[in-house]
C-alpha cells in the first residue's frame, strides 16, 4: 500500500472567468466543496485563471510541491489548454499531468443556479478522478525536412516565401498561372498609403527571383499530397497555359527562370513550362496563400448583364489604372462619364429570404471588409482627377476600419462624393427610363439619411462594390482534408488564439484564403504564417503531443480490426514477426499519423489498443466519480 505522501495531490483551480462563469455557478461554494474530494490537496479560485495572477497561482503550488497534478475548470480546452500546460513547463513539471474541466461552455452557458453548481462539481470530480491516474509522457519527436511549400503566387505567397527563404528555409512557390501577383496585379493604388501596387509587387518579384533559396513553379497545381508534418509528399503537375491567357505582347515570350514586368497585366511572368510534368517535393511545412475572386453579380442584379452602363468595382479600377479621362470627366469604355453611382454591398452582407443565391445554394452573409474603403478610396480619386465626373455612394453602412482609412472617408466627403444610406428591405432600383438618352440611367432609392425621401440619380455609369469570395480550391480541400467555414474560407483553429494554422499540424494560412482582406493585413498575416513555420521547422525536428494509440504487442492478435475503422490512412499498419518461432501479425501504431481518436480502442477484441492520455481505465474512473458525484456533493 503507497505511503500517503505518495499518493496523488491533485491541485483544482476554478475560474470565474469575468463572471461568465461565477454569474451561475457558485465559485466559492463549489471551490469550498471540491476540496474535500478525495486526492484534492489545494483547490483555489480565481477571477481569471488565464491570467497572470491566476497562472502564478499553479507555478507557485506545483513549485512548493504541494500538488503534483493539475486540474483547471474553466473555459472550453481549446481556448487555453495549451496556456495551463506551459505553467507546467515553466514549473519544470511534466506537461501531460494536467486535466481540463470545461464548467462555461458546458455549464455556466447552459444552467443556472445549483444545477450549475452541481454540474460543476460533478463535471471537476470526474476531472479529478482521471488526473490522479494520469502519468508523465514525453511529446513524440520527428525528423523534419528543413523545407516548405507555398501555394500561391499573390502578395501573401510571395511575402511568406521571401520570409521564410531569409531565415535559411529552400521554399517551393506553386503557382497556378503564368504570372506572379496575384489579385493585387489588378489594382491600381493601395488604399491608404497610395503606393502603386504594381510597385510592391515588383519589390517582392525582384527578391524572388534572385533569391537561391526561393524555387518558382508557375503553371503549376498540386495534385499529390501525403505524409505528415515535417514530411510532407507534394505531387506538383506543371502544365504549358493556354495562349489566350497570355497577353498579345507576349504570345513570342522567351522562357526566362526571372519573372519579368508585364506591363499590360500589372504582374511578372516567369518560366513557362513548354511540357507537361509531374514532380515529386519533400516538404516540412506547407503555407496556404490561395486567394479569393471579386464576387460576380447574377444578371439583372442592379442591372448588371442587362445595361453596358453597370460595371463592377474592379472594371473601375482597371480603368483608373489605365487612365482614361477627357480632360475634367472620366472616361469609361469610350464614353464621358458626367455622374456616376456607386452602389455597395454587393454580394456582401446577403440576408437569408431578403437576397436570391441565384441557384449557387449559398448566400455570402459575411461582410468584406475592403469593399468601402476600396470604393471611397476610388470615388475620392476620381473627384480629385476629373472634377466634372460628380459621385454618388448608396450604402447600407460605411465601414472604414483601420489606420489611415476613416481618411480617405473624409477626404472623399470634402471632395464633394455624396453619400445616400439605404435599408436592405428595400435595396436601390437601377433602370433606364424610356424618356432619357439610351446611355443614361437612372438609380433610384428611398434615402434613410433624409427620412425615407426617394432620391432619383441620372448616371452614366453605375458601379457595383462587390465583395470577396474564396478562390475555387476544392480539389485542395479534398486532396488535404481542409477545413472550410460556414463563409467557404478555410477555417484557423482560433481566431486570436492560433489565426493562421488549422487543425492538421504544419499546415498554415496566409491572407485572403482565410477572410477578405487588405494588402497590410494580408501582409501581416503571410509573415505570421512564415513565421510559425520557422519555427516548427528551424530545430530540424518537431514535436508532437504524445496522445496517440498504444499497442500492447502481448494482447494484440493481428485481426486487423483496428486498421479498418482507422480514420487517418496509413496510421495503423499491420506488420510480421516471429514469436515462438511462428510469425505471427500485430498492429503497429505510426505516431506522427495517429490521430489519437479512439475509434480503435472501441473495436480491438483483446483489449490490446489504448490512447495515452486516454486510457480507458481514466475514462472508468470520471464515469465513476460522475455517477457518485451527487452523494459527493451532498456529503462535503
Amino acid at each position: 500500500m503507497k505511503e500517503k505522501r505518495d499518493l496523488p495531490r491533485v491541485g483544482v483551480y476554478i475560474c470565474h472567468c469575468g463572471g461568465n462563469i461565477s454569474d451561475h455557478v457558485d465559485v466559492k461554494e463549489l471551490r469550498a466543496r471540491v476540496e474535500k474530494l478525495p486526492g484534492v490537496s489545494v483547490a483555489r479560485d480565481n477571477a481569471f485563471m488565464c491570467s497572470d495572477p491566476g497562472q502564478e497561482l499553479i507555478l507557485r503550488d506545483l513549485q512548493e510541491g504541494k500538488v503534483d497534478r493539475v486540474v483547471v475548470a474553466s473555459c472550453s480546452p481549446s481556448l487555453h489548454e495549451l496556456t495551463f500546460r506551459n505553467v507546467l513547463v515553466r514549473a519544470g513539471v511534466n506537461p501531460y499531468i494536467y486535466e481540463h474541466a470545461n464548467i462555461r461552455e458546458q455549464v455556466s452557458w447552459v444552467h443556472h443556479g445549483e444545477e450549475a453548481t452541481r454540474k460543476a462539481f460533478s463535471l471537476i470530480a470526474a476531472a479529478t478522478a482521471k488526473a490522479k491516474l494520469l502519468k508523465p509522457l514525453e511529446p513524440i519527436r520527428i525528423e523534419a525536412v528543413t523545407h516548405a511549400t507555398v501555394i500561391g503566387g499573390g502578395v501573401a505567397g510571395m511575402r511568406a516565401a521571401l520570409d521564410l527563404a531569409d531565415q535559411g528555409i529552400a521554399v517551393a512557390l506553386i503557382e497556378k498561372t503564368p504570372f506572379l501577383g496575384g489579385r493585387a496585379a489588378m489594382l491600381d493604388r493601395l488604399a491608404p498609403t497610395g503606393e502603386l501596387a504594381s510597385e510592391l509587387i515588383l519589390r517582392l518579384a525582384r527578391r524572388i527571383a534572385v533569391h537561391p533559396l526561393i524555387s518558382v513553379y508557375f503553371c503549376s497545381r498540386i495534385v499529390g499530397f501525403d505524409g505528415y508534418v515535417g514530411n510532407f509528399s507534394l505531387t506538383v503537375e506543371s502544365t504549358p497555359p493556354d495562349p489566350k491567357e497570355l497577353p498579345e505582347d507576349l504570345t513570342k515570350f522567351p522562357p526566362s527562370a526571372c519573372p519579368t514586368f508585364v506591363p499590360s497585366r500589372g504582374s511578372f511572368i516567369g518560366r513557362i513550362p513548354k511540357t507537361s510534368s509531374l514532380e515529386k517535393i519533400k516538404t516540412g511545412a506547407i503555407i496556404l496563400a490561395t486567394g479569393f475572386k471579386p464576387y460576380t453579380p447574377f444578371k439583372g442584379e442592379y442591372g448588371y448583364g442587362e445595361f453596358p452602363e453597370v460595371i463592377t468595382l474592379p472594371d473601375l479600377i482597371e480603368a483608373l489604372k489605365n487612365g482614361c479621362g477627357c480632360g475634367s470627366t472620366l472616361v469609361v469604355s469610350g464614353r464621358p462619364i458626367r455622374s456616376m453611382v456607386i452602389i455597395h454591398c454587393v454580394g456582401s452582407r446577403q440576408i437569408p429570404g431578403l437576397h436570391d443565391d441565384n441557384g449557387r445554394g449559398y448566400l455570402n452573409e459575411y461582410c468584406s471588409r475592403v469593399c468601402c474603403s476600396a470604393s471611397l478610396n476610388a470615388a475620392f480619386r476620381i473627384r480629385e482627377r476629373y472634377p466634372g465626373t460628380a459621385v454618388f455612394e448608396i450604402y447600407r453602412d460605411i465601414r472604414t476600419y483601420g489606420r489611415g482609412q476613416e481618411e480617405i472617408y473624409r477626404s472623399a466627403a470634402h471632395n464633394k462624393v455624396v453619400f445616400f444610406r439605404f435599408e436592405p428591405e428595400e435595396p436601390p432600383v437601377v433602370e433606364r427610363p424610356a424618356d432619357v438618352s439610351p446611355m443614361s440611367l437612372v438609380v433610384r432609392v428611398k434615402d434613410t439619411l433624409t427620412f425615407g425621401e426617394e432620391i432619383s440619380i441620372p448616371a452614366d455609369l453605375v458601379v457595383l462594390a462587390v465583395g470577396m469570395e474564396p478562390n475555387d480550391i476544392d480539389d485542395l480541400v479534398n486532396l488535404m482534408k481542409l477545413p472550410v467555414g460556414s463563409d467557404r474560407f478555410l477555417l484557423e483553429v482560433h481566431p486570436k488564439l492560433r489565426p493562421v494554422e488549422i487543425r492538421t499540424e504544419g499546415i498554415f494560412l496566409a491572407g485572403t484564403c482565410q477572410a477578405p482582406m487588405d494588402v497590410s493585413e494580408l501582409c501581416n498575416a503571410a509573415s505570421a504564417a512564415a513565421s510559425k513555420a520557422a519555427v516548427l521547422l528551424g530545430k530540424g525536428y518537431v514535436e508532437l503531443d504524445p496522445f496517440i494509440a498504444e499497442v500492447d504487442p502481448e494482447k494484440c492478435e493481428g485481426t486487423g480490426a483496428c486498421l479498418e475503422v482507422c480514420l487517418r490512412k496509413g496510421a495503423i499498419e499491420l506488420v510480421e514477426e516471429e514469436r515462438d518461432g511462428k510469425v505471427v501479425r500485430r498492429a503497429q501504431v505510426v505516431p506522427a499519423l495517429c490521430l489519437g481518436c479512439g475509434a480503435c480502442v472501441a473495436v480491438c477484441p483483446t483489449g490490446a489498443i489504448q490512447v495515452r492520455g486516454s486510457t480507458l481505465a481514466q475514462y472508468e474512473a470520471m464515469v465513476d466519480a460522475i455517477v457518485s458525484s451527487d452523494q459527493a456533493y451532498d456529503a462535503a
